[in-house]
C-alpha cells in the first residue's frame, strides 16, 4: 500500500510551558516508522522556552522532513488540552486523530501499529495503548526507555462506587496485560481516536463558550475545562456504541508527575495521600467537581439505584477525608451546584442518543 493510500493521521500536541518534555515528545513522532501522519502544535500560551524549542523543529522538519505537513498554532487564550484537540480534530481531514501530551514518548511503530488495529474493525471509536512509566534520565541515557517495567495505565476502569482507577498503574509488567480487549474508557495521556466516532460524540452546547466555536455543538465538555473531561468522553463514548480496545502492541512512556510507582491497593492508601498533596489544589478541586458533573451527565438511573449503598459509602468516605484534610475543596460546591442545571440539559441529549442499555454498561462497574 503506498502512503497515499494509507488513512492519514493526525497527530496533536496542545502544550503550556512544557520546554522540559518537548524535544524528546517530537523527536519519538518524527522517529515514527509509519510516516504518513499530519503534526499539529498548539501553544496554549507558554512563558518558558517551549515556542523556541518548536521553532527549532519547525527549522529541522523544513530540512529533514520536508513532505511533513506541520502546523503551529499559538492561542490567544487558554482552551486546556481538550479544548485544543477538539478545534483541531474537526478542522482536521484526517482518518484518525491522536491527542499527544508532551510528556509522553511514543513508541517507533506507535502509529503503524494503532492504524492495523483500527482498519480491523470500523467499531472501534478509540485505542488505549499500553503505556509504560519513564523518566527523562532514563530517554537521555537509553533513547527510548525500552526497558520500562512498571505499568502508567491500560485504561480506565470503574468500580460500583464510581471510583475511578487507572488499571494496572504501579504494577510491574509481567504479562498480565498482553491480551487485546474493550475497556469501560480511554485515559487521556494518548488517545488514538476514530476522527468520525469522536465527532459522533457532539452534543449540542449548552454553555456559553466562546473561543473560536466552529458551530453549536460540543464534543469535549467546555464547562469542565480541565481534568475528569477524558472519563466524561469516554463514558459518553461507550454510551453512544463505540468500543474503546485496549491493545498491548500499541505502546508509549508516560512521565506522570504523581503517584509514579505506586499500585492502588489498599496498602498504598497513605501513599497516594502524600501523592495526590503534591498536585495543586486548584487541580484537585476540579478533579473532584468535574468527575461529579460526568457523573450527572452519563449515570443510567438502574444503574445507580443497583449500586446506591457502595455509592453513598463513598461519597461519605471521600467527604470525610476532604472535611479533615483538604478543606478548601469543598469550595467548588457552589460551581458544581451552579452547573448542574447545564449538565442536567446535557444529560437527556445524552441520554437521548444512547444506544447501550443500563445492562450493557453495567457490566463495566466492578
Amino acid at each position: 500500500m503506498s502512503t497515499s493510500e494509507k488513512p492519514l493521521v493526525s497527530m496533536i500536541l496542545p502544550v503550556l510551558n512544557g520546554e522540559k518534555y518537548i524535544r524528546q515528545c517530537l523527536g519519538a513522532v518524527l522517529a515514527q516508522s509509519e510516516q504518513n501522519f499530519e503534526l499539529v502544535i498548539i501553544d496554549d500560551g507558554s512563558t518558558d522556552s517551549t515556542l523556541s524549542e518548536v521553532s527549532n523543529f519547525e527549522f529541522l522538519i523544513s530540512k529533514q522532513y520536508p513532505d511533513l505537513q506541520l502546523q503551529v498554532i499559538k492561542n490567544k487564550e487558554r482552551l486546556a488540552p481538550w479544548g485544543n484537540f477538539e478545534r483541531a480534530c474537526r478542522a482536521s481531514q484526517a482518518k484518525y486523530c491522536v491527542l499527544l501530551s508532551v510528556d509522553v514518548v511514543i513508541d517507533k511503530d506507535f502509529i503503524k501499529n494503532a492504524v492495523e488495529i483500527m482498519e480491523q474493525d470500523d467499531n472501534i471509536g478509540c485505542l488505549q495503548t499500553k503505556i509504560l512509566q519513564y523518566t527523562l534520565s532514563e530517554l537521555s541515557a537509553n533513547g527510548y526507555p525500552l526497558t520500562a517495567k512498571l505499568i502508567d495505565t491500560v485504561g480506565f476502569g470503574i468500580f460500583k462506587s464510581r471510583r475511578v482507577v487507572n488499571l494496572g498503574h504501579g504494577q510491574v509488567d509481567s504479562g498480565q496485560f498482553n491480551e487485546q480487549k474493550e475497556i469501560f474508557a480511554v485515559e487521556g495521556a494518548v488517545p488514538f481516536y476514530r476522527r468520525e466516532a469522536f465527532l459522533d460524540c457532539a452534543i449540542s452546547s449548552t454553555t456559553n463558550y466562546k473561543p473560536q466555536t466552529i458551530n453549536s455543538s460540543e464534543i469535549v465538555d467546555h464547562d469542565m475545562f480541565w481534568y475528569g473531561d477524558d472519563i466524561d468522553l469516554g463514558w459518553r463514548m461507550n454510551l453512544f456504541g463505540w468500543k474503546q480496545i485496549f491493545t498491548p502492541t500499541v505502546i508509549a512512556y508516560h512521565d506522570r508527575s504523581t503517584t509514579k510507582g505506586m499500585s492502588y491497593h489498599w496498602w498504598d492508601y497513605l501513599a497516594r495521600i502524600k501523592a495526590r498533596r503534591q498536585i495543586r489544589i486548584d487541580k484537585r478541586r476540579l478533579d473532584w467537581r468535574n468527575k461529579r458533573l460526568a457523573r450527572v451527565k452519563n449515570e443510567q438511573w438502574p444503574n445507580v439505584w443497583r449500586h446506591l449503598p457502595q455509592i453513598l459509602l463513598r461519597e461519605l468516605s471521600e467527604l470525610g477525608y476532604i472535611l479533615l484534610v483538604e478543606p478548601s475543596v469543598l469550595l467548588e460546591i457552589p460551581k458544581l451546584i451552579a452547573l448542574i442545571p447545564k449538565m442536567l440539559a446535557k444529560r437527556r441529549l445524552i441520554m437521548a442518543k444512547a444506544k447501550r442499555s443500563p445492562k450493557e454498561i453495567r457490566k463495566w462497574f466492578i
